[in-house]
């Protein structure tokens, strides 16, 4: 029996185990892949583009569509995950067309104690409560807690914001943050090369100290990203209390002097700036203006000087040291050079020595 080989054990099949050369089932959850792949479709969500135009909440218009009663381009559609272009397509609701939303982008300087969310049960105040009520369905950009306050963008251009608020596209922010104490240079140097959260490390893209005051510090702090409350953890990890959070730009747009709880409508430079910015186009500074140095010479004249200095020595007047004569031109001796050329070498040297003063004697 010990000499005997044994065979290996076949193995048995786990119940629900797919036979070789069986193609997958997909499984009852997941849904069919689009024809020619999701990749290639474009545009926004339909359930996005109707709440975008104030039919309803997205999931209510999410239910609309498996109710089909939303068609586009004269097809009734019953499932989720389809896309549309709102400006080519016709989309119509129980037989009625629906409005093509325009594009709208607001500044807003969110106060302290406003809330950035589109629902709140507990009946806070939002930042959306600040618009006119007439503009429609907007959200807002990326979010500001209840204790901080400053710059905050509204839109209902849904692409564009997501763009500005997903990390992987480094749109950077901009904040003034008071905090208690005085931060040392090591300090700054280790926010700067990162700090471990609960969910990773996180740095600041760039610190400095902007003012000092008797007991704390104003400092400008620059993200290219935004996690919950990623400013006011970072600086009490390394023992410095926020006391006042503001933000003060979004990209290339600004706050400025814009007032507490007032808005003001993004100019079509700014909104192209947004879109640069989000595509991660470096805008490019202008050039400063060098302040001229040495003498204040036109370029007329110095063009001149230097067509006089290639004209050879003798031909045209060029400059030439003085007592050298031009080539060519034989030297005319005068009294004045002679007697001049006859000093001894010594008279050369410095002033003929004065005569002695006589002195007046007093009787």
């Amino acid at each position: 029996m010990d000499g005997m080989k044994r065979r290996p054990a076949k193995k048995r099949p786990t119940a629900g185990a797919r036979p070789p050369g069986k193609p997958r089932k997909p499984s009852a959850g997941r849904r069919p892949a689009a024809a020619g792949g999701a990749s290639e479709q474009t545009g926004e969500r339909l359930q996005k583009v109707l709440a975008a135009a104030g039919i309803a909440s997205r999931r209510e218009c999410e239910a609309l569509i498996l109710e089909g009663r939303i068609e586009v381009d004269d097809q009734v559609v019953t499932e989720l995950g389809m896309r549309v272009d709102p400006t080519q397509q016709k989309i119509e609701m129980d037989g009625e067309a629906i409005a093509r939303p325009k594009r709208i982008y607001y500044a807003v300087n969110k106060p302290e104690g406003v809330v950035c969310t589109a629902r709140d049960p507990s009946g806070r105040p939002r930042v959306i409560d600040l618009l006119p009520p007439d503009l429609g369905r907007v959200f807002n950009v990326g979010r500001l807690d209840m204790s901080s306050d400053g710059l905050i963008l509204l839109t209902n251009d849904g692409e564009l914001a997501n763009q500005l608020t997903h990390p992987k596209h480094g749109v950077e922010k901009i904040y003034h943050v008071q905090v208690a104490g005085m931060p040392t240079p090591e300090v700054i140097a280790q926010l700067k090369k990162g700090v471990y959260l609960a969910e990773g490390k996180a740095h600041f893209e760039h610190v400095k100290i902007k003012s000092r005051r008797k007991k704390s510090t104003v400092l400008e702090v620059v993200l290219d990203e935004g996690r919950n409350r990623e400013i006011r953890r970072l600086l009490a990890r390394v023992g410095h209390k926020v006391q006042k959070l503001t933000r003060v730009a979004v990209g290339p747009v600004k706050l400025g002097e814009l007032p507490s709880a007032a808005y003001r409508q993004l100019t079509d430079a700014e909104v192209k700036s947004l879109r640069k910015a989000a595509e991660g186009v470096e805008l490019t500074p202008r050039p400063r203006r060098r302040k001229p140095t040495g003498s204040r010479t036109s370029p007329e004249r110095s063009k001149r000087d230097g067509a006089s200095r290639e004209r050879p020595v003798g031909q045209g007047g060029g400059p030439r040291k003085a007592g050298r004569p031009a080539a060519g031109k034989p030297v005319k001796k005068t009294a004045k050079t002679a007697a001049k050329n006859a000093r001894p070498a010594a008279a050369k040297k410095g002033p003929a020595p004065r005569p002695p003063m006589k002195r007046k004697t007093i009787e």
